[in-house]
């Protein structure tokens, strides 16, 4: 949740910030007039207390002087009255206002280069070399005709954008798993095995709900299936208080995350890029202001150490405040080449929430005797299911076969 407070301070200025992400600027106006309603039900209900302070001490007046307090007394019920319903009026627009600012997306930090989508991104650093061939590669469904993944029997065991792995395909995304998991935790973080159904409190606070509720998988109980860990893991100090002293918190986790991709119809339709159900390693941290630009370059380290060490040539990239999403202040994307593609495309991406999730989930850490909001991060480390594409683009063989990564071997 974005600091309403500080936007009806500086309201031009969270405008003008707001303008890289191309909110709608109808939204703002429309929660302009509510901070000016919401102002003018407060000043008229300090009046009518103010009134009413000032009626009830002439009681003491009335009676030294023996005055009939009848009138009096009715003025006073009647502002009391008034009281309750301007107090319903001014909730009534609070109310409204959270409402409405659920759906403001998180302001950017002023490194984020403007720009409208993926084409404006800034590329910042190339890692690895791009591999060669002597022969034409193929992409990875092509590829996945060697028995590692069914798509036919995927879509017959549910429907379109969901497939299975078999054999040593099967043996490879467990072996990515145990390697992911093994490697963030010699990083320092903790790992975390959490529940697939979330409620939607958990959702609202890292800003799935109410704006992507279309994209979720919900129970016929209310719950939801979990589009990513970041939410579980998020959430574990939901309306907590923290001592500073345990910070920076750092966890790790791998879950099948669901999404209904909505939105997404006639992209990425051949193979595992784009699927219902995808396999993904976490990471996320909650730590203070003041470590949380150092944790986002570690975070995105690890995740480019990942990528190396199983020799993918990657690249690192800014987002561009039209392509950020809606609760990051920054985010850096690691893109994996992919020879079949002949392209890098997104395997990892780190965001720095700042204190945009920790408002909405309150998430707070003490200070001193002060009560402050935490700083979250996430990022993936990461997307299986796109590392195996990478894995069987980059490392195939001239018959179709397909070399393992050394650093795998002692997981399969």
């Amino acid at each position: 949740m974005i600091d309403l407070k500080y936007m009806q301070k500086n309201f031009d200025e969270v405008e003008k910030k707001l303008r890289k992400k191309s909110v709608d600027s109808a939204l703002l106006e429309e929660v302009r007039g509510l901070f000016e309603q919401k102002k003018a039900a407060q000043q008229a209900l300090e009046e009518l207390q103010a009134k009413q302070n000032k009626d009830s001490k002439l009681f003491g007046v009335y009676k030294k002087e023996g005055k009939d307090i009848g009138q009096l007394q009715a003025v006073v019920a009647e502002t009391k009255k008034q009281i309750a319903e301007q107090n319903a009026i001014a909730s009534e627009l609070e109310q409204k206002l959270l409402n409405v600012a659920s759906g403001i997306p998180n302001i950017p930090d002023e490194e984020v280069p403007e720009g409208e989508d993926e084409e404006q991104n800034v590329e910042l650093e190339k890692i690895g070399e791009l591999p060669k061939f002597a022969f034409e590669p193929k992409e990875h469904w092509e590829l996945a005709q060697n028995g590692w993944i069914d798509f036919e029997r995927g879509v017959k065991l549910a429907k379109s954008r969901f497939a299975m792995f078999r054999d040593k395909g099967a043996k490879l995304e467990r072996a990515l798993v145990n390697y992911f998991l093994d490697h963030n935790g010699e990083n320092g973080f903790e790992e975390v095995s959490v529940p697939l159904l979330n409620n939607a409190d958990m959702l609202y606070g890292t800003g799935q709900l109410p704006k992507f509720g279309d994209d979720l998988f919900q129970t016929d109980d209310g719950l939801y299936l979990i589009p990513t860990s970041e939410v579980p893991l998020t959430n574990i100090y939901n309306d907590e208080i923290l001592q500073e002293s345990q910070l920076p918190l750092r966890f790790t986790a791998h879950t099948p995350c669901f999404r209904k991709e909505a939105g997404s119809a006639g992209r990425d339709t051949r193979g595992i890029i784009r699927q219902h159900q995808f396999s993904k390693v976490e990471m996320v941290a909650l730590c203070t202001p003041e470590q949380s630009d150092e944790l986002m370059e570690q975070m995105v380290q690890n995740a480019s150490e990942l990528l190396s060490n199983l020799g993918l040539a990657h690249r690192k990239v800014m987002l561009c405040g039209g392509d950020l999403g809606f609760g990051a202040a920054r985010t850096i994307d690691l893109e994996v080449w992919l020879p079949g593609q002949n392209c890098y495309r997104e395997i990892s991406s780190v965001s720095n929430t700042r204190d945009f999730q920790a408002r909405r989930a309150k998430i707070r850490y003490k200070q001193g005797k002060k009560n402050k909001l935490v700083h979250t991060l996430n990022g993936s480390a990461l997307a299986v299911g796109r590392t195996m594409v990478a894995i069987m683009e980059n490392y195939q063989q001239a018959d179709g076969s397909i070399k393992i990564p050394e650093i795998l071997h002692k997981y399969m």
